[in-house]
């Protein structure tokens, strides 16, 4: 009996840092192209007494489709305006949430020995480069804003019929890896898990989509002052440079 009520004790005084460590892990479903940094940041915020943070990556539009369809989920953070869009239409994010996380910039990636070939002679369209791999552009943020870029450059028609469509932008990045595909278009960001591939050039901003990754609590969050706590954390100072080491820009933080 003595030691049933110290037991209670100690639990009742036990910090409320420490309350959130046994918690149950927050789940943050994030664009796959987001997965070193916020997986880095997610130890940043551990280390800082915040609770433990279990990933679900993937591309922005099966992850929207997850959430509509009742997967659980507190965090969601997309590549693209238009999926936190779906998500907000169909009610699915917390009233007030959502803000702007990070930016991103386009590149078109190729082999090591063929990148300078890819460089002078990308917008002539050669049928040297008979590959050109993306997000799946119908579906995948990544893809939706290549198919913008090449659109602006006059190039969307002479390439249609080289696409690779690819479920996520770092399937697209392997697929030059790999010899799937002559050239890539990914972005900036993937570039630090290529092993062969290289930058054959770097999209002008200019010339580019504004590609801003949106965040927001989730409204069937089980946990959502937590998952509060978490989004603040990563829209932090901390955080922001945990994204500029990955080529990511945030977003409101100097």
């Amino acid at each position: 009996m003595l030691l049933r009520i110290v037991a209670l004790i100690a639990l009742s005084i036990a910090p409320a840092h420490a309350m959130r460590q046994t918690a149950a892990p927050l789940l943050v479903s994030a664009a796959t192209s987001l997965t070193d940094a916020l997986e880095e940041v997610a130890k940043a915020y551990a280390a800082a007494g915040g609770g433990s943070v279990r990933f679900n990556f993937a591309g922005s539009n099966t992850l929207a489709r997850q959430i509509i369809n009742g997967a659980p989920s507190d965090v969601f953070i997309s590549a693209d305006e238009a999926q936190m869009d779906v998500v907000q239409k169909a009610g699915s994010i917390a009233a007030g949430s959502r803000i702007d996380l990070v930016s991103n910039r386009l590149v078109v990636a190729a082999p090591a020995d063929h990148a300078a070939f890819v460089r002078a002679r990308f917008a002539d369209a050669p049928p040297e480069i008979r590959r050109l791999a993306l997000g799946d552009p119908d579906a995948v943020p990544a893809g939706v804003y290549a198919r913008r870029y090449l659109e602006s450059k006059g190039l969307w028609k002479p390439y249609e019929s080289r696409l690779v469509p690819s479920a996520n932008v770092r399937a697209a990045l392997v697929a030059v890896e790999n010899g799937a595909a002559d050239a890539a278009i990914v972005y900036v960001t993937d570039m630090s898990i290529a092993r062969t591939a290289t930058i054959a050039f770097e999209v002008p901003p200019e010339q580019g989509p504004r590609i801003v990754y949106p965040a927001a609590v989730l409204a069937r969050s089980s946990n959502a002052n937590e998952a509060k706590r978490f989004l603040a954390f990563a829209a932090g100072r901390e955080a922001a440079e945990i994204f500029r080491r990955y080529k990511f820009q945030p977003v409101g933080v100097r």
